[in-house]
């Protein structure tokens, strides 16, 4: 990757339209490409012959040389039939598995194994026997720095003849105009001679065309940083690395003097005879009990959890429904698919890990639902199975599985033990350089200013429904018969289109970066994707080895693993199932009470009522603003509701205005309609609006006479509206309409309904999948904030924007949120009495083997007294200074009565005189005459309790967790900063790229760079109480507002919003200001009833008298008749400072200031 810029159907186009029959695919050390690029060759009527550049060390694979010049060889392999390709994928396999040093290598052991089927050639320059030759010409690591030594090459060929036998070992010829290949051709041909090994003429292809140099050769600069323009950078030497035709090969290896070079590439082609087979289906078989068939168990299963489900005896229409479906499973032979989903499932049930209730289309399936695969009943919901399996496709089915992220490893390796170890991997991914991040790249490598390259990628259409425009299509008209999105796309980038033709510098860019789009950028391993096969998977795919846990993956991509009829499943790992299960966890240790979530009903008041109010920050797939905005609009009363919601807030829908016509009709605000009577049975739950694709099919079943077979193909063609396809579609629907008795005028009307909303119709198995998780993580946070919020802190403590959100909806919620507590703590939240703790392994410079032994010493011996008893109790050599000078910055000792600078300026001298003690005890000091009478007596330390000033307390905090956690600079201001902003940080996303907006917070650490006129740039974070942004303010600006940018001002900043493309957003500040902070009107605070004491009122006087000003208060104490407002009398009046807001927190609690 970075490397080969050869697209394969160009390859095989250029091979195609040169009447060549055959072309080899030999990627650098993998199989990556083999599957695609074998389709494109059949499809192009061209033979394909897979095969490999290999690393071929000289010594063992297992050795890890120390000089590079031993490290590897390249050499190619190709595989002549299938039991070749199997030696291959095996050598590919060990090669990873076995020889990975830099790169995958094979040594001469392997080879010898493995050599039937396979022809090999002497490589090209940076082979074992061209380097014998000419030391050094490659750039690759081989024999650099040796003599040229003939004797050795020649002996070098001798031996890998020896392996691969006389006719299948060949002497690889190359020109690409590169002195070196020109000076060893003679050796070569000499050699062959010598040995009677046949030569061989080929064309190292990193490329298709000659035009496509010089974007190979920016590809190159990717890969190494580096601007076209510097002299001194890994380039290829010479631009002759394109498909060559058969003319040009002869012309430059005629036979007279390179006797059957050209001709024996024909002879190799000949030789191919290799298949691949796409229409098998290779799934392991399900240990089944003795006697039974995968589909008679399948059978038994199901009825017995449809007992469950429904009762005794199954109610007739789940009876019916489930002989169908277990009919089609039956003979399309996935019975066992649903057994082995429906162990891994069980599994994971009882080990007591949670899974999901389902995910996309499988929830529409009865089997599933009986199995415990899915959790909504799809007679209930009206979930259609031929969404999910349609008889009239052969295609593997497809259930995705959620579990509790923490145990996807588990799960993977309990898939393992069941089937065998060689017979489950993961799947390896590859992104590729979209167009944005190409137009960038080629603006960076051709030495243009970021601006440039920025400023293109932004004339870029947005994607529609994810769907990101190639250049292609923004800059060639598409047909008239094709994709509605890709028409979409065009008409979108007319500013791209006008900047192409009218600037040289765009145009060339452009054009650079299209050479350069779609091409590989890297690998990883799929988030979700595992495979599963019947046999050894190294015979069916090749394997590698990847990510920091040297994971066992495959070479190919997922659609490659399942066109060859393997069983590929998705193992999600959901961050919001373990956000379940902690909460779960917490509330039962507080409570003794397990809670069945899974059984709690769908129409909880309280539920409902904190989702009408918008209060669902923390819920699953209802936190973000505009869904709290469409929530407390639409007022959601039942579960059908949430599921609606799910599928109106997406991008077409929303466009389209659906969710606001939505919640009119729901609420009364307008009218609902049918184009037909007919329709209000399967549109009536929805008010008259096609929201699910599940609609469209019912639709067409009802009123057009369609099969569900049928109406699945509806779906799909709505989905497109290819205008070709949905004339067809449209004929067959109005005549169906007309043989079911409707007028074919309601017919006609009846399609152009459906095609208007069937584009934006989405999966409702999904939506009502994912409708139950969110209600179940509603449900929490109704019933039991703090344990929910919690979990909800730990599962995001890795993001600091994401924590920061949620600390500040625990501040709105009047849930305490306290800094972290040796004597409370445990490593991630905990909640106590309605409290939540900081987990102490969110403290900087403390490991989770410092949390354990803490937590294990407190939980078998006390809670500490002091410092002093934490320090003689825990073990020292795993607690160093550093960690507990953190500790005491963080606020960890807080409980046990020490100032955190008293504590400072002694700490360390009471951990030496702890040491001292043991060291004392270990020598046996205290204990020579039975006492310790004889022990010096040890002074005490004493821990001043002077303290330091709010805001260095605050900034340790900070520096320590990250956050700001007992209290912030900007509480008690936070309605006078909003007052003056006209979005929150985290309400940017929202915005346009390139609107305006204003925004306020508190600096943090700012970095300084200069431009190249030497004139300086400011960046830095500017956080709210809700999250941060990056500002970035250029020479201008830093001219006129420098001075205002200092590290903890409160700054109001107005400028433009900047999105990169990739979901992150920057802010260009262009104008700055410090806020005055003292221009509230009115004080409001909010406190229960119940708090107000005789004490406390009287506190509350003294602290509103100790401020005054001209602001009145207003009291809202809220009771168990509701809320009520006093406005406190004149005497009363404030001036609402920051000073006051702290006293006012600090009495009546975090969340008492509105």
């Amino acid at each position: 990757m970075l490397d080969g810029a050869a697209r394969v159907d160009d390859l095989v186009a250029a091979v195609a339209a040169d009447g060549q029959t055959a072309v080899a695919i030999t990627d650098h050390g993998v199989l990556y490409g083999a599957v695609d690029f074998y389709k494109a060759a059949r499809a192009a009527d061209v033979k394909p012959i897979i095969g490999i550049e290999a690393y071929v060390t000289p010594g063992s694979r297992f050795e890890r040389p120390p000089r590079r010049e031993d490290l590897r060889y390249h050499m190619n392999l190709l595989a002549m039939n299938q039991t070749g390709y199997r030696n291959l994928m095996t050598l590919a396999s060990k090669a990873y598995l076995d020889g990975f040093y830099y790169k995958p290598r094979m040594d001469r052991e392997l080879l010898a194994e493995y050599s039937e089927g396979l022809v090999a050639t002497s490589g090209c320059l940076g082979g074992h026997v061209p380097q014998l030759l000419a030391p050094d010409a490659s750039g690759e690591e081989g024999n650099q720095g040796q003599e040229r030594d003939y004797d050795a090459a020649l002996e070098a060929a001798g031996m890998y003849q020896d392996i691969f036998g006389k006719d299948s070992f060949f002497i690889e010829i190359q020109d690409h105009g590169i002195a070196a290949q020109k000076r060893v051709l003679g050796d070569l041909v000499s050699i062959a001679k010598s040995i009677e090994a046949p030569l061989l003429a080929t064309n190292d292809t990193h490329y298709t065309y000659a035009s496509e140099a010089d974007a190979h050769d920016a590809l190159l600069c990717i890969q190494t940083g580096a601007t076209k323009s510097e002299e001194k950078r890994f380039r290829f030497q010479s631009n002759e690395f394109y498909v060559k035709s058969a003319a040009e090969m002869r012309a430059l290896f005629p036979d007279e003097d390179f006797p059957g070079a050209c001709d024996n590439t024909l002879e190799i082609a000949d030789r191919a005879d290799l298949t691949l087979d796409f229409d098998r289906i290779l799934l392991p078989h399900f240990p089944v009990p003795t006697g039974e068939t995968e589909a008679a168990y399948l059978a038994s299963l199901v009825l017995a959890g449809a007992r469950e489900r429904y009762g005794d005896p199954i109610p007739t229409e789940a009876r019916d429904r489930i002989e169908y479906e277990l009919g089609v499973i039956g003979d399309m032979g996935f019975s066992s698919y649903f057994l082995i989903v429906w162990d891994l499932i069980r599994y994971a049930k009882d080990r007591g890990i949670r899974t999901g209730p389902g995910r996309g289309s499988a929830a529409g399936s009865i089997v599933a639902y009986c199995l415990g695969i899915t959790a909504l009943d799809p007679l209930h919901y009206g979930l259609i199975f031929e969404r999910f399996l349609n008889p009239g496709r052969r295609e593997m089915p497809d259930i995705d599985m959620d579990f509790d992220e923490r145990y996807r490893g588990e799960m993977i390796r309990y898939c393992a033990d069941r089937y065998g170890s060689d017979h489950v991997a993961q799947i390896v991914t590859f992104s590729t350089i979209k167009g944005r991040q190409a137009v960038r790249d080629a603006a960076r490598v051709l030495g243009f200013p970021y601006g440039l390259g920025d400023k293109v990628a932004k004339l870029m259409p947005p994607a529609i429904l994810g769907r990101e425009a190639s250049l292609s299509q923004c800059l060639v008209a598409p047909s008239t018969d094709t994709d509605q999105e890709l028409r979409d796309h065009f008409t979108a980038a007319s500013g791209l289109r006008t900047a192409y033709e009218t600037d040289p510098d765009v145009k060339l860019v452009v054009d650079t970066a299209r050479g350069l789009e779609g091409l590989r950028r890297q690998d990883s391993i799929h988030a979700a994707a595992v495979v599963i096969s019947a046999e050894p998977l190294t015979d069916v795919v090749p394997l590698q080895r990847k990510g920091e846990d040297a994971e066992i993956v495959t070479q190919y991509e997922m659609h490659a693993v399942e066109a060859l009829g393997l069983l590929k499943m998705d193992f999600l790992g959901l961050r919001n199932l373990s956000t379940i299960e902690r909460a779960l966890e917490l509330i039962e240790a507080n409570t003794g009470e397990r809670i069945d979530i899974d059984n709690i009903p769908l129409d909880d008041p309280a539920v409902y009522s904190m989702l009408q109010a918008g209060e669902s920050m923390g819920v699953f797939q209802f936190e973000g603003g505009p869904m709290r905005s469409l929530m407390r609009n639409l007022k959601p009363e039942r579960f059908d509701h949430l599921v609606a919601l799910n599928a109106l807030y997406r991008p077409g829908p929303l466009g389209a205005g659906m969710h606001t016509e939505y919640a009119d009709r729901k609420n009364g605000r307008s009218e609902i309609s049918y184009l037909h009577d007919d329709l209000e049975p399967i549109l009536g739950d929805s008010y008259g609006i096609m929201v699910f694709q599940e609609q469209v099919m019912q639709v067409a079943q009802t009123m057009a006479g369609f099969s569900m077979i049928e109406a699945d193909g509806l779906r799909k063609a709505m989905g497109k509206k290819i205008p070709s396809v949905m004339a067809a579609q449209e004929e067959m629907f109005v005549a169906g309409c007309v043989e079911q008795g409707y007028d074919e005028r309601i017919g006609k009307e009846l399609f152009g309904f459906i095609e208007h909303f069937a584009g934006y119709g989405f999966n409702r198995s999904h939506s009502a999948a994912y409708g139950l998780v969110a209600y179940q993580t509603a449900w929490l946070k109704a019933h039991h904030p703090a344990e929910y919020m919690a979990a909800l802190l730990t599962s995001s403590k890795r993001d600091k924007d994401r924590t920061a959100i949620y600390l500040h909806e625990c501040r709105r919620m009047g849930i305490e949120v306290t800094v972290p507590d040796v004597n409370a703590s445990d490593s991630d939240f905990v909640a106590t009495e309605g409290t939540i703790v900081f987990g102490l392994s969110a403290v900087r410079n403390v490991g989770e083997g410092v949390v354990e032994m803490i937590v294990v010493e407190r939980d078998k011996n006390g809670p500490f007294a002091d410092f002093k008893d934490f320090v003689d109790r825990v073990d020292l050599s795993v607690l160093n200074k550093r960690t507990i000078e953190s500790l005491v910055k963080a606020g960890g000792f807080d409980s046990l009565g020490h100032a955190r600078r008293g504590l400072l300026l002694v700490f360390e001298q009471m951990l030496d005189a702890a040491v001292g003690r043991r060291r004392a005890e270990a020598m046996g000091q205290y204990s020579l005459f039975g006492g310790d009478d004889d022990a010096v007596v040890e002074q005490p330390v004493i821990i001043t309790t002077d303290e330091w000033d709010k805001k260095t307390l605050l900034g340790f905090e900070k520096l320590m967790l990250g956050l700001y956690v007992s209290d912030h600079p900007l509480l008690g201001v936070e309605k006078v900063l909003e007052s003056m902003t006209t979005a929150t940080i985290p309400g940017l996303i929202e915005l346009d790229d390139k609107a305006s907006a204003t925004v306020g917070g508190i600096v943090g650490s700012i970095t300084r760079r200069y431009t190249k006129a030497g004139d300086p740039m400011f960046f830095f974070p500017l956080e709210d109480l809700e999250g941060s942004v990056e500002v970035v303010a250029f020479p201008r600006t830093v001219a006129e507002y420098g001075p205002l940018i200092r590290e903890d001002a409160i700054l109001l900043v107005s400028g433009r919003i900047d999105h990169n493309g990739d979901g992150v957003v920057k802010m260009i500040g262009q104008e700055l200001r410090e806020p005055v902070l003292d221009a509230a009107e009115v004080v409001r605070l909010r406190v229960p009833a119940t708090r107000l004491s005789r004490a406390v009122v009287d506190r509350l006087r003294a602290a509103l008298r100790n401020h005054p000003g001209a602001a009145a208060v207003y009291l809202h104490m809220v009771g168990d008749a509701g809320e009520k407002v006093i406005k406190l009398g004149d005497d009363h009046r404030v001036e609402p400072r920051t000073a006051l807001y702290a006293e006012l927190r600090e009495l009546l609690g975090p969340s008492a200031v509105l």
